[in-house]
């Protein structure tokens, strides 16, 4: 039977955290009491920062102790215990400049010992003794720190950071989908009523091979029968941004949004003249393309719009607060097959998010 410890702990860059990764902490958890996961990179990797893979291994180990660090956190640390200030190491320093920044860590930030780190590297053995030498005289005793190797070859999940940071759309099955939605860029679709957002965003969604998110709105308002509540308004901006945040992992590069909480926060000021600063502030959401669907086709009635009136109010309120806000924006004009053909033109200059 396989040897069990108290506690384990596992060093990655997590830039970003794959399936690799997460086979290996997975084996540290099934043998383990407790792990410890500590992730840093001098310099950082594009779409990797400190707050991205924070909220990586947050989504997918919640309940793991982790430490992810940059030169901000790494101060805080220091602050919040009263330790020394400390530089991080670099990518490039050597080992034993990584091993003793860890076994810093441990003893000074986390207060604790392992008795066991899990790699899938050939330094893993040299690491376990330096923790080991570090410990032993920290404690005043042997302290023995056990190196357990996991799929070295890389014969089990043949990837690497590198080739994922290249490519991250086309390596996405070794990515949890909740890894993967870091990577996927959103895109804002804007516009009055009757101006075919709706049919854009399907049209969209089919062209780039990828998936839409429906306006919650509408549905509530259905549901309702268009009775709606000043606490809807803010329910509804809320649910609209779980939707897309759930949606994003199992997109393909590009998520298309049939609205932004921005377009909830302007019907709460028209219905009731005020609005929840939380409604104020996901109206700021951003989103990597935003695009406005002009209101240039004969307005359709289907029972449960205003007029054509009041959508070129909203037509003129959304360009005042995409202005103030500073959120640039493209206006879409013409047929269904025109604006595809203007957002598809848009998005060639811009990549997705994260890469």
């Amino acid at each position: 039977m396989p040897e069990h410890f108290r506690t384990g702990l596992v060093v990655g860059k997590f830039s970003p955290l794959h399936r690799g990764h997460q086979a290996l902490i997975d084996h540290a958890l099934a043998r383990c009491d407790r792990v410890l996961l500590l992730s840093w990179s001098q310099p950082e990797f594009s779409g990797c920062h400190a707050a991205q893979r924070e909220a990586w291994l947050q989504a997918v180990y919640p309940h793991v102790t982790r430490l992810v660090l940059d030169d901000a956190r790494l101060a805080a640390a220091c602050l919040q215990r009263n330790l020394p200030m400390r530089q991080l190491p670099t990518n490039e320093d050597d080992d034993a400049a990584q091993r003793a920044f860890v076994g810093w860590v441990c003893s000074a930030v986390w207060g604790v010992r392992v008795d066991a780190v899990f790699t899938s590297e050939s330094y893993g053995d040299g690491f376990a003794a330096a923790l080991q030498e570090h410990f032993s005289n920290e404690a005043g005793r042997p302290w023995p720190v056990a190196h357990v190797c996991l799929d070295q070859a890389r014969s089990e999940v043949p990837v690497s950071g590198t080739a994922l940071r290249s490519d991250p759309h086309a390596l996405r099955s070794f990515l949890d989908p909740r890894v993967y939605a870091g990577f996927v860029g959103r895109i804002g679709l804007l516009g009055g009523e009757s101006s075919g957002k709706t049919t854009l965003a399907a049209a969209l969604a089919s062209h780039l091979q990828t998936q839409w998110v429906a306006e919650f709105g509408r549905e509530h308002w259905e549901a309702r029968r268009g009775a709606l509540t000043y606490d809807d308004l803010l329910h509804i901006a809320q649910v609209q941004v779980s939707r897309e945040d759930a949606m994003a992992g199992h997109a393909n590069r590009w998520l298309v949004c049939d609205t932004t909480p921005l377009t909830t926060l302007l019907y709460c000021e028209d219905m009731f003249g005020r609005a929840e600063p939380a409604l104020h502030r996901l109206a700021q959401r951003r989103y990597d393309k935003l695009f406005l669907c002009a209101a240039d086709f004969p307005f359709v009635q289907d029972g449960t719009r205003r007029d054509d009136a009041f959508r070129l109010a909203q037509q003129r309120a959304y360009v005042a607060a995409l202005s103030a806000q500073g959120m640039p924006f493209t206006l879409l004009t013409g047929s269904v097959e025109a604006r595809v053909a203007q957002v598809v033109h848009a998005l060639a200059s811009q990549p997705s998010a994260g890469t």
